[in-house]
């Protein structure tokens, strides 16, 4: 099954939940929330308060991408706030697999995000450990950027590393740049799980946009 994860990054933030309520009428299954420190990247988004505020109107996975260093300080907050699922860049924590363990000890699923610039190989120590891998498609930071085309590349071989390791379950995650035009060799590359921002959040008509998605998806 391939899940599509709107990022609230391109959503209206005036009127959030009526943004998260058009994304879900048109299909999406999960709620893709940036959280960015200003260090780990150069800006800064949203934080504890938000994901508490929206957490009531998600049906879905909340999905939490956090874009900060030494993600294990706010694992415990984010997860009281509502995420299902935490996501921590592999460049971002010197122990990656203590983060992974007390995500579950949380009780969430946990995720391993590599940047553009890091090689796939550094997932092979906890690729038995993860839920998630997610495989940025542009640099972290902003919204709007163009997908890189390496990142395919990048896609199969996490899909290889996860068959060679028995890993059918795993989820596997792009973002950056995604949108309907390269959706489809996105999916064929590996990717399960599409994080997709301005491409559903036009501010016209999300939840068409969200059908669009979801149409694709099935085709595939």
């Amino acid at each position: 099954m391939i899940h599509l994860s709107p990022s609230l990054l391109a959503a209206d933030f005036a009127n959030l939940q009526r943004d998260i309520n058009e994304a879900q009428a048109g299909g999406a299954d999960y709620i893709h929330v940036d959280v960015m420190d200003g260090a780990f990247v150069p800006n800064i988004s949203i934080g504890v308060p938000v994901v508490k505020s929206i957490k009531p109107h998600i049906t879905g996975v909340v999905d939490v991408h956090l874009m900060v260093e030494s993600p294990e300080r706010y694992l415990e907050v984010f997860r009281e706030a509502g995420a299902d699922l935490l996501t921590v860049h592999v460049e971002a924590t010197k122990h990656i697999h203590r983060a992974i363990q007390q995500i579950h000890d949380l009780g969430a699923k946990a995720g391993a995000a590599i940047n553009p610039g890091t090689p796939v190989s550094v997932l092979e120590p906890i690729i038995n450990d993860v839920d998630m891998v997610l495989v940025m498609s542009v640099n972290p930071g902003f919204g709007g950027q163009k997908f890189i085309p390496y990142s395919l590349e990048k896609l199969k071989q996490v899909k290889a590393l996860a068959a060679a390791a028995g890993r059918d379950d795993l989820l596997i995650q792009v973002d950056g740049g995604v949108t309907l035009a390269n959706a489809k060799e996105i999916i064929e590359a590996g990717a399960n799980v599409l994080v997709a921002g301005s491409a559903v959040f036009d501010g016209k008509a999300t939840k068409e946009n969200a059908e669009a998605f979801v149409k694709l998806f099935q085709e595939v």
